[in-house]
């Protein structure tokens, strides 16, 4: 870098900041540095929960009266669900742990590069002006039941960018995973966090044309008669699957990933029954089979023997494994613990809880899907989606607090990440556990008024509202400590947490090519295998 001392008046310094500022713009908009892609996804997901958790708590508030209040008007309601719904799935989960994929799997990998540089750059692009298009649309009334014509089709193409973005992007992590690896490392090697985002990539890839082809025909349908599939009003019948389950699970492999890497790293070993774990993120990808068929499988225990059989087999293939891989993952992770001498973090603390928040919304997805449980088209459902998303942006914290050192070249406050971790545990479990009582009590999901039922409705529903304020004090907290880090804290080690993949070997913060050569690579743990004090575990 070099610095010009320039000696002319004040204006002339005015101009040259503000040329260096537009320099700097154009530098970042057009870089195709992976580790700059990365950051601009999450910093647009972290401001995406902020706005989502500020509509949350607006929803939780109104419907502690559901019958008197009325603080949206006319389809304003409608609207702002069909918003709340995108911004929790394909604005906030999906890009949050693509845009740490796209930062973090070239410097795990030992590569110099993601692949497809310039596709990963469009595909942020292509996410951020789909994600305005929606935004736009739905603020015209021409969201799903919106009676704006021209702005449904928006929306439907907005959706169709965004989730073209998405794809795009989980095409530059899977193939760089699959062919930009160090000399010697085998797939079988692979760091967890790697394997995670290959998985959850793939997975992506496997379910998202199938959405983007919905969209195409619902598309056509609302361009023309309005009949073959019901026009804007039918929108969510056919294209709702893609805010909910099973696309949250899809999204969620990542995060799981992130929870395997981070915990033997605190415990100081290596990863106890690593194949298994591995298997375990697999297991969780079965969420692919109801995305792609666009299928719900419920379990009905109410015939005889063979009828709950045949029900039974497909109800625990769809549902079924993907809770059980969560599960096997956390459970190995935090297997790591027993063998070693674990120092609690920050970012472990977040990461942890976050994903047993994602357990309990596995589970809520699984009793959802028992017919006698007579949750479909209740509040159960929202809140389900609430924990997984609410989870996921735990996870994706840690993940930006263990990180940080190679992103941003500094340590966050370890006092501080703690308390945002319990202060995120509250405003999750606040935001989604009232919404399965009321679910139980039959409050109709996607609605904010005009409903009532015997019970105490403004308790639970205040609660919601309250966990959605917490989660907005989480996010805003965590970005003030990472932005006072970036401007008073002290440079970060190379190797801050004693790590065990290669991004730990390359200066903080990583550099603009990463390697200055390429290391070869015989285990999942290169640098631990360096360090004269490494750990050996045998289970």
């Amino acid at each position: 870098m070099t610095t010009i001392d320039n000696p002319v008046g004040a204006s002339t310094q005015a101009q040259g900041f503000g040329s260096s500022f537009v320099i700097a713009l154009g530098k970042w908009m057009t870089s195709s540095d992976h580790k700059k892609i990365g950051r601009l996804f999450i910093g647009c997901s972290l401001f995406t929960a902020v706005s989502t958790s500020i509509i949350g708590a607006v929803f939780g508030f109104e419907r502690m009266s559901p019958a008197s209040m009325n603080i949206f008007e006319g389809d304003a309601a409608i609207q702002l669900i069909s918003l709340y719904r995108f911004d929790l799935v394909l604005g906030l989960l999906a890009p949050l742990f693509l845009g740490i994929a796209l930062a973090i799997v070239p410097l795990q990998l030992g590569s110099r590069a993601i692949a497809f540089p310039r596709l990963a750059q469009l595909s942020f692009w292509s996410w951020l002006f789909g994600s305005l298009m929606v935004a736009i649309a739905i603020i015209g009334n021409g969201g799903p039941g919106g009676g704006q014509a021209n702005l449904v089709d928006l929306y439907l193409l907005g959706v169709a960018l965004a989730a073209t973005g998405i794809l795009a992007g989980s095409l530059s992590v899977a193939t760089s995973v699959l062919t930009a690896r160090a000399p010697g490392m085998t797939l079988d090697i692979v760091p967890a966090f790697s394997w995670g985002a290959l998985v959850g990539s793939v997975a992506s890839l496997l379910t998202l044309p199938v959405a983007i082809g919905t969209i195409i025909y619902l598309y056509v349908d609302n361009t023309h008669a309005k009949v073959a599939f019901g026009g804007s009003k039918a929108i969510d019948d056919h294209l709702g699957w893609v805010f909910g389950q099973p696309m949250t699970i899809v999204f969620i492999v990542i995060a799981l990933g992130v929870l395997a890497d981070i915990a033997p790293v605190t415990a100081g070993v290596r990863q106890p029954q690593r194949p298994v774990l591995l298997v375990g993120l697999g297991l969780i990808t079965t969420a692919v089979l109801g995305a792609a068929t666009q299928s719900t499988h419920m379990l009905d225990w109410s015939g005889n023997a063979s009828d709950i059989v045949k029900s039974a087999i497909p109800f625990l293939i769809f549902n079924g494994l993907p809770l059980l891989g969560i599960f096997v993952v956390i459970a190995i992770s935090l297997l790591s613990l027993k063998f070693g001498s674990p120092k609690v973090s920050g970012a472990f603390a977040l990461a942890s809880l976050g994903a047993f928040m994602i357990l309990v919304g596995a589970a809520g997805n699984f009793v959802a899907h028992i017919q006698q449980a007579n949750l479909a088209g209740t509040a159960f459902n929202e809140g389900v989606t609430v924990y997984f998303a609410f989870g996921g942006l735990l996870v994706g914290l840690g993940a930006l607090a263990h990180w940080a050192p190679k992103l941003w070249g500094r340590v966050l406050d370890e006092k501080a990440l703690l308390g945002l971790s319990a202060l995120g545990l509250l405003g999750t479990i606040a935001s989604s556990f009232p919404l399965f009582i009321a679910g139980f009590a039959n409050q109709p999901v996607d609605v904010v008024n005009g409903f009532d039922y015997d019970g105490p409705i403004a308790l639970w529903n205040g609660l919601a509202g309250i966990g959605n304020i917490l989660i907005l004090v989480t996010v805003i907290g965590f970005v003030a400590l990472l932005l006072a880090a970036i401007r008073n804290g002290a440079q970060a080690s190379d190797d801050p947490w004693n790590g065990h993949s290669l991004e730990w070997a390359i200066p903080s913060p990583a550099p603009l090519n990463n390697f200055e050569a390429l290391a070869h690579v015989n285990s999942s743990e290169p640098v631990l295998d360096a360090k004269p004090s490494g750990k050996e575990v045998t289970v």
